[in-house]
This record gives structure tokens, C-alpha cells and sequence, in this order.
């Protein structure tokens, strides 16, 4: 009955939230300001100097809008950005004064944080549809960053950098401005054939005059990639469809490893790479053979002190590309129906997580038109028999349509298949499939958001129930911020290929938050927080199992520093033992138990301009039957712009009564990164933990010889450290090129 109750409470909220969204997605956030681009036959060169005469016939976006320190007043400092085009570029000059040539470069190396950098971006909504934009920045040295956004842009997880695309710029700068000269190629984007308005914003940071400016005016507390803020970008003539780009990037990789647990030392020479085909103006199609990931950055070592699985962030660039197409469906916070980091790693017969190679994939992804959007994906990964682990096809349809002004329907199925049969292999392990739906909505200026979506699984004689269901809204504005939520995970719902953090729960999500912005004096803005979270488990017939109470304040000063205060109340029921310490031959607490505790945290966060890196928190309270105190950090100095050393730390004190183990849990990670130009860059990190008795190694030197294309010497050791020594160590040189067809 209970379980009826809450699918009929999801079904009315998803009806409200239809219903709502659907009269407020024609309400507009304000008159769109325009800049018109010219068309030109003439050659530019670029330079950083904007010497040519054509420069002198552009339109400009400039009259900008300060954002920080408050959002009402147009910008102190002027930043001009012309654009100009021809048949196979978009030309940019822009123009941004200073009050000196004090500049803030983080670091030489390319994807730079706008936190930290004196810098300008661009961003484009290409089709105009409010969904998902390119976006290019450039800081005063002349250092290079683009990314992809996506949902709208609302928040950091629509925001991707790992995203790698080829275009130009030059820069030159004096004491009292800095001008930058960018061209990107047509071929770099995807756009409508014949289009001739994109959605378009840009944004300034300056932290000589501690100032931060946006063309179109956004609310303070808003990101400043909230496509729902674009102004427009109207091109003089539709744009024609350029030459369908073809890309080539292959790559060779020697590898030569010791595995010292089985004394064995290996020896390889592997050859794989990509194939990237734009079909049309909106879709790429990509395909991969035997690719290597050895370049791909670390994983960051997290202290895990909860009873449910983390997530990590994709870092690999085939999979990039249209991400959030695959990945967006579901609540990423409770159950994703597709991870596309579950490919490439596997579960080996001791259940030990071990890197499984991948043989090969292909994926066509992108827009059909300014409305529809279609994913289709397939990889093979390899057999590994040796560890029990079969070869199976991954594979998922996506296919996304806009409706109701800013929203958007889509569906689709995941598959993960069994090659062939194995004897190690359950039959209900033989295939995994997931279907569903899942409707995302929103006002025209994001103030109102919602998301609403059923998706049921199937595998071999299981295809009753195995539903998951989730409804949510949010009213975010300047001042007040509300959300709510509900999702059900049934207990037989399964996808091979997602994550999904808990199953057999009904979960109900209430947050509220209020924001001040002083007119004068030293704080630039302060906000308080309540949220609340109860966990229902189905199989102890929806009894309460967790509840979260939690009380937030956060002061942010006119220098840009941050403070934080928290306060929670947590329940917990176990219904199955655990052991927080994780420590060897503990006794677990036991399960049918429950405990109720509370504790407070304060967090400080120094200006990211700073030279000084300085983050701190710390925590204590109850936990469990016992105390706990954690802090956590990160401290460090750059000697801008080639040099920056940092530290993080993450300590644990976990104190439980007799008979349960207490644990002091460590985390060290020192990193040592190093630009000497902007095509040769050296990073080590170092990482410790007591937690999984591991100490790693991974030093990387990278040079980026031509566009896109780079070659890597990277070293990786990691030792056991209960019984001190060495356990794995590796060596590789691998060269990928990027070649235009």
C-alpha cells in the first residue's frame, strides 16, 4: 500500500510539474541584446594586434555588465569583442583594459580554470536551442581553453573541459590592456546549415580591479554559462555547410611494466587511435580500435566513510564528445542508467576492480536539427579469462527531442550482451538491458527547472517491476532558491552499465535557501540553508532508514574569500553490518541497529587569484555509536605562471566503543606541476592513503608538438606500504597525432 501511495504522490508531482512548466516556459528573462557579425573576403592574420583594416567595419559586444562584485551596475573596465567571418571561420578580436600589467596566469598549460586567470570567453549556442553550447576562453597570456556545455548550463556539472577541438589565437598585452586574435574553423563546430542567429554570451575576469563582467546581465548567484541569459549573434548571410572535416588520430604506445607480487616484467608495443567523421553540420561519428588511455590523468585517491559506492569524472576523449546525451539521463545524485565509466573496468573472480581492455567502439552522436538529437553507442571490450571476466557488448540509443520552449523528452535503452557463453558467467548475468523516459524542464531563463522520468530494467527471467522514478523541481532565483524531489529505486532494478548509488528506496528531498547581498561594508554576500533528506528501504516494508537534517551558512567577502559554517543531524538504521574504520579483522556494527548523532563543520576557501592555495575544513561530531574528526585541505603556492606546488590532506579520527575498531585514516596527495611554455608541461602527483594501504606514483611529461597532437613519457609505481615495497611499476612513451583528411 505504502509503495502504491508513493508511485500515485510521484505520478500527481510529474502532472504539477508538466503543467507549471508548461505556462512558465514562455516567460522570457529579458530583452536579447544582439551584436551582428560582417562577412569579409579579406585575410587576417593573426597577431594579437588588430591591425588589419576589416577590424575597423566589425559590430561589438561590449557594454558590459558587471556580475561580481554586484550584478546591477554596467562594468568599470571596458572589454570590446569584435567578430568578424568568412566561409570557413569565425573571427574574434577582443580588446580588454586594464588598470595594469599585474596580470593573474595561473599556468601556461591549455584548459586553464577562469577562477584564477585574467582572462575573456566565448560562448556559442550554435543552434539556438537553449540546450548546449561551445565554449572558447583565452587569458592575457594567450593560453587556450574550450568546452562543452550542456542542461542548460546550470549548473558545473553541464560544464565539461576535458573536450578538445582545433582552433587559433594570438595574444599581446600591455600595462593597461591585453587584446586577444582568435579564428575558429567552422569545421570545429556544429551548427544548422544556413543558420544565421546563435545564441551567444561572454564573460570577463580581472582580478587587478577584483571585478568580474558579462555581456548579457546575470544574476549574481547564477553560472555564467546559464544559456538562459544568451544574448544573440546574427550573421550578415545564412552560413553554408563548410567541407564535411575528416580526422585521423592515431596513436603508438611502448609500455615496459614489473609486477613485483609475481616477479613477471612485460614488454609491449601497442597501436590503436580514432577516426572522428562529421556528418552533415550536427552529427560526428567516432570510431575507436584497441584505444589506450595511459595518457589520461589519475584518479584522484578519496577516503570513503559511507557505505555506498563513489563516482569519479570521465577523463577519457572518446567519450567526451555529446556526454551528456548518454549521461544526463536519470538523477545523477541517486541512479544513471548509463556510466560510461563502467566500460573499461571490470570486476575481477575476487572481486577486486581491475582495468579490462576495450577492442574497440563506435558512436554517431549529435543534432539531427535545432530540436531533435540522436546517440547511438557500441563497444566491445576484450575477454580476460584469466580473471573471469567475458567479453560483452555495450551498447545504448538515445534519442532527445525539445518541446514546450526549453524542455526536452527523451528515451532510450541500454544493452550490455554476453559475446558468447561462459562457464564462470551466471544465466541471470547473461544480458542487462534498461529502457525509459525521461522528461527535463525549463523556464526560458532557468528559473524554473524540473525533471521527471520512469526507467525499468530487464535480465534473464527478471522483467516484473525493476522500475526506478523520479520527480523533482526547482525555483531558483536571485534572492530565494527551493527544491524538491522524489525517486524510487525498486529493489530489482539493475542497470550493468549506470551507477546506482542504492536500491529497494524511496528517497524524499527538500531544500531551501535564502541570499543577502550587503550594499556596502566588507561582505559581498551571504546565504543560509536548510535541507532535508529521509531514505524509506522497501524490503523492511518502507521503514525509515536515514534522515538528514542539515543547517548551511556561507559568507563570501568583496576579496573574494569564502566562509562556511554547517551544522547535521543524521539518523541512520543499518539493516546490514558495517564497519566504518574498514580496518582488517574488525567487527563490524551490527546490522537492525540504529543511531542518531550530530555534528558541525567550518570551511575556508582563499581567493583562487591568490598565489597562496589555501583550502581548510573541519569537522566533528558524532558518528555512529562514537566521534569523529576529519580535515581536510589543500595548501600550496604558484609562482605564476610556470610553477605550482601543492598539497592536499584528508585526516579521519574515527573513535568508536569498545568492542569497534577506531581508525586514524590518512590521505596525503602532493602535486608538483610545471609549464615551461605552453607546449611542454610536467606534472607528478603523489598519493598516499593508510585507507587502502597504497602509496602511487604518477609522474607525466607532455609535450604538445602540433595542434592537438602530443607525445607522453609517463611513469607510474605504487607500493604497498602495511608491509613496506614495491608492487607495480610501469613505464610508457606513447605519440598521438591529429591528421586533417
Amino acid at each position: 500500500m505504502f509503495k502504491l501511495n508513493v508511485l500515485n504522490l510521484l505520478r500527481t508531482t510529474s502532472i504539477v510539474v508538466l503543467l507549471f512548466f508548461t505556462f512558465f516556459s514562455s516567460v522570457a528573462q529579458q530583452e536579447k541584446r544582439t551584436v551582428t557579425v560582417k562577412k569579409i573576403n579579406e585575410t587576417i592574420v593573426l597577431d594579437g594586434v588588430l591591425e588589419e583594416a576589416v577590424w575597423l567595419k566589425a559590430d561589438s559586444a561590449d557594454n558590459f555588465w558587471q556580475k561580481f562584485p554586484t550584478d546591477s551596475i554596467k562594468a568599470s573596465l571596458k572589454t570590446e569583442v569584435k567578430l568578424l567571418y568568412s566561409d570557413t571561420h569565425l573571427y574574434i578580436g577582443i580588446t580588454a583594459n586594464s588598470i595594469g600589467g599585474n596580470y593573474t596566469i595561473n599556468s601556461l598549460k591549455r584548459d586553464y580554470s577562469s577562477r584564477n586567470n585574467d582572462n575573456v570567453t566565448l560562448i556559442f549556442d550554435t543552434f539556438k536551442d537553449g540546450q548546449n553550447a561551445f565554449l572558447f576562453g583565452v587569458n592575457a597570456y594567450g593560453v587556450q581553453r574550450e568546452a562543452l556545455v550542456s542542461d542548460r548550463g546550470v549548473d558545473t556539472r553541464g560544464f565539461n573541459l576535458t573536450w578538445d577541438t582545433k582552433w587559433q589565437s594570438e595574444s599581446t598585452y600591455t600595462d593597461d590592456k591585453y587584446v586577444l586574435e582568435i579564428a575558429i574553423p567552422f569545421s570545429s563546430l556544429k551548427y544548422p546549415e544556413n543558420s544565421k542567429v546563435w545564441g551567444f554570451q561572454s564573460y570577463r575576469y580581472d582580478f587587478q580591479s577584483n571585478e568580474r563582467s558579462i555581456w548579457t546581465n546575470v544574476d549574481q548567484n547564477q553560472f555564467p554559462i546559464n544559456i538562459g541569459y544568451f544574448g544573440e549573434l546574427i550573421f550578415e548571410a545564412p552560413l553554408k555547410q563548410n567541407k564535411t572535416p575528416l580526422y585521423l588520430i592515431p596513436y603508438v604506445n611502448g609500455l615496459t611494466s614489473k609486477e613485483f607480487t609475481t616477479e613477471s616484467t612485460d614488454g609491449s608495443f601497442s597501436v590503436g587511435g580514432d577516426l572522428k567523421v562529421a556528418l552533415g553540420t550536427g552529427l560526428n561519428m567516432d570510431v575507436t580500435l584497441n584505444p589506450d588511455f595511459s595518457n589520461v590523468e589519475v584518479d584522484d585517491v578519496i577516503t570513503n566513510l559511507t557505505r555506498f559506492e563513489i563516482t569519479l569524472p570521465e577523463k577519457r576523449q572518446f567519450f567526451i564528445d555529446n556526454g551528456d546525451l548518454f549521461g544526463s539521463f536519470g538523477s545523477f545524485r541517486d541512479a544513471i542508467p548509463f556510466f560510461s565509466r563502467r566500460i573499461g573496468i571490470q570486476k575481477d573472480a575476487e572481486g577486486r576492480t581491475i582495468q579490462n581492455d576495450i577492442i574497440g567502439g563506435v558512436r554517431l552522436s549529435g543534432k539531427l536539427d535545432e530540436n531533435w538529437r540522436l546517440g547511438v553507442l557500441s563497444i566491445q571490450n576484450k575477454e580476460d579469462l584469466s580473471n573471469q571476466i567475458a567479453s560483452n557488448n555495450n551498447s545504448m540509443f538515445a534519442l532527445q527531442r525539445k518541446v514546450f520552449g526549453e524542455s526536452q523528452v527523451g528515451v532510450f535503452m541500454v544493452n550490455r550482451q554476453g559475446f558468447k557463453e561462459y562457464d564462470f558467467v551466471e544465466e541471470n548475468n547473461a544480458y542487462n538491458r534498461v529502457i525509459g523516459i525521461d522528461y527535463n524542464l525549463a523556464s526560458a531563463n532557468n528559473r524554473w527547472i524540473g525533471k521527471f522520468y520512469t526507467h525499468k530494467s530487464f535480465q534473464p527471467n527478471d522483467n516484473k517491476g525493476n522500475l526506478s522514478s523520479f520527480a523533482s523541481i526547482l525555483y531558483n532565483t536571485r534572492i530565494w532558491q527551493f527544491y524538491s524531489n522524489t525517486v524510487y529505486v525498486d529493489e530489482d532494478f539493475r542497470s550493468d552499465l549506470g551507477f546506482i548509488r542504492r536500491t529497494g528506496i524511496i528517497k524524499s528531498g527538500n531544500r531551501l535557501s535564502r541570499s543577502f547581498y550587503p550594499t556596502s561594508g566588507k561582505i559581498n554576500s551571504h546565504s543560509f540553508e536548510l535541507l532535508n533528506l529521509m531514505w524509506f528501504q522497501q524490503n523492511l516494508d518502507y521503514q525509515k532508514t536515514d534522515h538528514s537534517l542539515s543547517f548551511n551558512y556561507t559568507l563570501q567577502t568583496q576579496s573574494q574569500n569564502q566562509f562556511e559554517f554547517e551544522f547535521n543531524r543524521t539518523y541512520v538504521y543499518l539493516f546490514n553490518s558495517f564497519d566504518p574504520s574498514r580496518s582488517e579483522g574488525a567487527i563490524p556494527l551490527p546490522s537492525n541497529s540504529e543511531y542518531t548523532f550530530n555534528d558541525w563543520s567550518l570551511t575556508y576557501q582563499l581567493n583562487f587569484a591568490s598565489p597562496i592555495v589555501f583550502f581548510a575544513s573541519a569537522s566533528y561530531g558524532g558518528f555512529f555509536n562514537g566521534k569523529k574528526l576529519s580535515l581536510t585541505g589543500t595548501t600550496g603556492y604558484r609562482f605564476q605562471p610556470n610553477v605550482i606546488i601543492s598539497l592536499q590532506w584528508d585526516y579521519n579520527h574515527i573513535e568508536l566503543p569498545k568492542p569497534y575498531s577506531s581508525a586514524d585514516l590518512i590521505l596525503v596527495r602532493p602535486k608538483f606541476d610545471v609549464t615551461f611554455n605552453k607546449k611542454l608541461f610536467w606534472s607528478t602527483l603523489i598519493q598516499y592513503s593508510n585507507q587502502t594501504n597504497n602509496l602511487g606514483i604518477n609522474s607525466r611529461l607532455q609535450w604538445r608538438f602540433a595542434p592537438l597532437s602530443d607525445l607522453y613519457l609517463v611513469y607510474n609505481d605504487n607500493y604497498y606500504t602495511q608491509e613496506f615495497g614495491p608492487v607495480f611499476r610501469s613505464i610508457n612513451l606513447k605519440l598521438t597525432y591529429w591528421l586533417s583528411l
